[in-house]
């Protein structure tokens, strides 16, 4: 089974009006035929929420002004993914239960939420936990919680409660788009699991969205893993990217972390570009990408960075049991 730790698919169905159950739009990579095709069993799907300083550059119109609007952006992704019969895993035995059951043609999701505006204060949290989401990144450019992408700051006091309140949770980090000093002061606050869903290395490609070799340490150390993005711009600094640019990072990534083991695949492939900023032009090329890698790795390594490092991580990661409800209430949609 193929793991892929990042895909935008609730934002570009509503956004774009790429839909998930469609085949894939012209220039586009993934949908749910597509991804199954590919032999890939499990995604983290995204609830992402673009802020209205992002929608030139998103090329979009579907953005939020207050926390309140991103919350109904991240309310109507819920609510598609449930439209879409997309089967979402929340806890350690769901897990094991899909594992074991796995077959080719069968596609489960866990719920990330990338940037966390759309959780109103941290009280909120309870209600998200319930709708499915175990992961989440504080951070996309600058939020209310957390300096961000080409938005230097760390954590806010409001962004500290929130890692409270994930870790009491049992809710998984993602450093991904975090600013280097809220990096830090995640490293020096969170003792949760950790981990960055779609993040290369800043040693190959200079700028503040990939990671320094020390940060990877840093997460390798206490047990997460990296994923790597298939974005072109996160691949090379200029060019048309290939998937030896996606070995080179992932080897980078397992030489600055200690071994393979913390490295996988996080590809927003689904993130806003086309195929034409992405180093394959059909999903099925995925399946070139193991015999590349086993010119650096063994088959039990290259097995685990095309997914079995992900699953690892999610099996002493996710909760023991589902989340219980705890009364609170996000003032948005109804998702049954």
């Amino acid at each position: 089974m193929i793991v892929d730790a990042h895909l935008d698919i609730g934002w570009n169905a509503i956004s774009a009006g790429r839909g998930f159950l469609q085949p894939p739009a012209p220039g586009y990579l993934v949908s749910r035929s597509s991804l199954v095709a590919a032999e890939m069993g499990l995604v983290f799907a995204t609830l992402y929420a673009a802020p209205a300083r992002a929608g030139r550059a998103m090329r979009t119109r579907f953005v939020y002004e207050n926390a309140h609007e991103a919350n109904l952006m991240a309310t109507a992704q819920v609510n598609y993914y449930h439209s879409c019969g997309l089967d979402f895993i929340g806890d350690r035995a769901g897990l094991a239960a899909y594992v074991q059951g796995w077959k080719k043609g069968k596609l489960a999701a866990i719920l990330l939420m990338e940037g966390a505006d759309p959780i109103e204060t941290p009280a909120q949290l309870g209600a998200w936990t319930e709708r499915g989401v175990r992961i989440i990144g504080p951070a996309w450019g600058k939020t209310r919680y957390s300096g961000g992408t080409g938005a230097p700051g760390g954590l806010t006091e409001l962004g500290r409660q929130l890692l409270k309140a994930m870790r009491r949770k049992h809710v998984i980090l993602d450093l991904s788009h975090m600013a280097d000093e809220a990096v830090a002061d995640a490293f020096a606050l969170w003792r949760g699991p950790i981990m960055a869903s779609h993040s290369n290395s800043r040693a190959l490609v200079p700028g503040d969205r990939q990671l320094t070799d020390e940060a990877v340490a840093e997460i390798a150390r206490r047990g997460g893993i990296v994923g790597v993005s298939f974005y072109g711009k996160h691949l090379r600094p200029s060019g048309r990217p290939t998937l030896l640019d996606v070995v080179k990072h992932i080897v980078h990534h397992a030489r600055a972390a200690g071994g393979p083991e913390h490295v996988g695949i996080g590809s927003d492939l689904d993130g806003g570009f086309d195929a034409r900023q992405a180093p394959i032009d059909d999903l099925a090329r995925l399946k070139e990408l193991p015999a590349r890698l086993r010119l650096h790795f063994n088959r039990p390594q290259v097995e685990g960075i095309m997914g079995g490092n992900w699953l690892a991580f999610l099996e002493r990661s996710l909760p023991l049991l589902p989340a219980k409800p705890d009364g609170g209430a996000v003032p948005a949609v109804n998702t049954d």
